[in-house]
C-alpha cells in the first residue's frame, strides 16, 4: 500500500509539470492553431534561469532563494514567449507549414546555443534542505519536492482559470478558442490577446522548467523538448484550448506512465500513453473535454 502510494503522489508531480508545459501549447494551438514545437526551449530556459539564481544569489538563504528562482524562470519564460510571438509568429499566422519550420528550426537552434553556453551536461540545481526530506501521508514517506510541485501547479491552475473566467482578457481568449472569427467581427483587437497568450505559455513552462529542474535533479538544453512529446499527447487527449481537460489528461498520463513502468514492464510506460492517446482519439476524437468543431 505505502509503495502504491508513494507512485501515486510521485505521478502526481509528474503530472504537474506535463500540466504546466501542456497548458500553454493547449491555449496557443486552440486560440491561435500555432503549432508551436519550440515551446520546450521556454521550459529549459526557466530551469537555466531558476539554476543561475540558485548558483549565485548567495546573500539569500536557500528557502527564499528559490522562490526568487522561480519569479525568474516565471519572468524569463514570459518574455521569451512575449519575444517570439512578437518577432517571429505574428508575420505567419494561417501559414501552418511555415510555422511548424520555423518553431522547428527555432527549437533546434535554443538547445543549441544552450549547450553551448552551458554545455550539455546536466546542471545541478541547489535545493532547500526540506526538499530532501519526506512527509508521512498514508504509511508512504513522500518526498517534499513531489508534494511541492503538485501544489504549485494547483495553484497555477486555479490562478489561470480564474483568470480566464473572470478577467477581460481571460474571456477574449476563451471567445478567441470557441469563435476567433466571431471576436474579430466584434471589432476586438486579438493581437493583444495572442501575444498574452504566448506570454503566459513561457511563464507557465518557465516555472514548470524550474520545477522540473528539481524533479529530474537537474537541468540540460533538451530536457523540456524531451517531455515535449508528452506535453502534446497531453493537450490532444485533454482537448484543444481545454485548461481542464489538459489538468485531466495531465494526471492520466503521468498516472498510466509511472503505474506501467512500474507494475508492468521497465521502458513500457511511454508506449502504455501511445496506446492511450490511440483508445481516447478511437472513442473521443475531441479530446476528453475538446469541443466538437463545427
Amino acid at each position: 500500500m505505502s509503495s502504491f502510494v508513494l507512485l501515486t503522489i510521485s505521478a502526481l508531480g509528474l503530472a504537474g509539470l506535463y500540466f504546466l508545459l501542456a497548458s500553454g501549447l493547449s491555449l496557443i494551438f486552440g486560440l491561435m492553431s500555432v503549432l508551436n514545437l519550440a515551446h520546450g526551449a521556454f521550459f529549459a530556459v526557466g530551469g537555466y534561469a531558476a539554476w543561475f539564481v540558485m548558483d549565485s544569489l548567495d546573500a539569500l538563504s536557500p528557502g527564499p532563494r528559490f522562490v526568487v528562482a522561480v519569479l525568474a524562470s516565471a519572468a524569463v519564460g514570459a518574455v521569451a514567449g512575449a519575444v517570439v510571438e512578437l518577432g517571429l509568429i505574428r508575420k505567419l499566422y494561417g501559414k501552418h507549414t511555415e510555422q511548424i519550420l520555423l518553431t522547428i528550426g527555432l527549437g533546434t537552434a535554443a538547445v543549441a546555443l544552450m549547450g553551448g553556453w552551458f554545455t550539455f551536461d546536466p546542471r545541478l540545481l541547489a535545493q532547500p534542505a526540506w526538499f530532501g526530506n519526506t512527509t508521512a501521508i498514508l504509511g508512504a514517506n513522500v518526498p517534499n519536492n513531489r508534494l511541492l510541485i503538485l501544489g504549485v501547479a494547483i495553484l497555477l491552475f486555479a490562478g489561470l482559470m480564474v483568470f480566464l473566467t473572470r478577467t477581460r482578457h481571460g474571456l477574449i481568449i476563451r471567445a478567441g478558442v470557441e469563435n476567433p472569427s466571431m471576436v474579430r467581427a466584434l471589432g476586438i483587437d486579438v493581437s493583444r490577446s495572442f501575444t498574452l497568450v504566448f506570454s503566459i505559455g513561457g511563464l507557465l513552462a518557465g516555472v514548470g522548467g524550474a520545477l522540473g529542474a528539481v524533479f529530474f535533479n537537474g537541468i540540460n538544453p533538451s530536457l523540456g523538448t524531451a517531455q515535449l512529446i508528452f506535453a502534446f499527447i497531453v493537450v490532444v487527449i485533454g482537448g484543444l484550448g481545454s485548461i481542464p481537460g489538459t489538468a485531466v489528461a495531465s494526471v492520466l498520463v503521468a498516472l498510466t506512465q509511472v503505474y506501467v513502468n512500474n507494475y508492468g514492464a521497465t521502458g513500457m510506460g511511454s508506449i502504455s500513453v501511445v496506446v492511450l492517446l490511440a483508445a481516447i482519439l478511437l472513442i473521443r476524437p475531441q479530446g476528453l473535454l475538446g469541443k466538437v468543431q463545427a
